[in-house]
């Protein structure tokens, strides 16, 4: 079990440390509330997704859908409609703010959930990975080991969501004039904007 829990923390660390659509939304809504507990819909509902993803990868079921080719190449176009669009928005609200005025205008509660959704569940690459590295590698367990490995992946997403939502809320607070927080929209939508095109390729390869 030792053995499981430890590849499940490496794997799961090293699947979402890299900077990506969900760790740039759930930091910048860190960044742009003004409390950190309005943050947590998007920190709930990033965690909660990976969660699903996870579980559906543990269990198979995610590979078998993903077998369905037009099944995957329908998500794989809604997602990068979806990034196009989102990287779009982002860059709006950036390019407003920055100059000395006011600050990017904060989510409510239900916009954060329904971004947070989209950004978790719209974007093959991260499906893919979740398949295809924690899917395949649960494989080597069964039983007890088997629920080890997926309780600390889960765990390790819960805990990095939480942890970059409060960074985004430190780096926030030190940022009264909006212009850290216009650059990161700005760049975020040039992630989503990137990971559209990486999705592109991945079709026409």
């Amino acid at each position: 079990m030792v053995s499981a829990v430890i590849q499940g923390f490496v794997l799961a660390l090293g699947l979402i440390l890299p900077l990506g659509v969900q760790n740039m939304f759930v930091f910048n809504q860190g960044a742009t509330q003004r409390r950190y507990v309005r943050a947590l819909p998007a920190v709930l509902v990033a965690s909660l997704c990976d969660t699903l993803l996870i579980l559906l990868a543990v269990l198979g079921v995610s590979t078998a859908a993903f077998g369905i080719a037009w099944l995957k190449l329908t998500l794989m176009l809604a997602g990068i409609v979806f990034l196009l669009y989102m990287g779009r928005a982002t860059w709006k609200s950036g390019a407003g703010t920055g100059g000395g005025g006011e600050p990017p205008a904060p989510l409510g509660p239900r916009r954060q959930a329904a971004f947070a959704l989209s950004v978790s569940l719209l974007n093959p690459h991260a499906l893919m990975d979740t398949i295809g590295v924690i899917g395949t590698s649960s494989l080597n367990y069964e039983g007890a080991d088997k629920i080890a490995f997926a309780g600390i992946c889960i765990l390790v997403s819960w805990l990095w969501y939480f942890a970059l939502a409060l960074a985004g809320r430190i780096v926030g607070a030190k940022d009264r004039a909006g212009r850290l927080q216009a650059g990161l929209n700005r760049f975020s939508a040039l992630v989503m904007w990137g990971t559209a095109a990486y999705l592109v390729y991945m079709l026409l390869a």
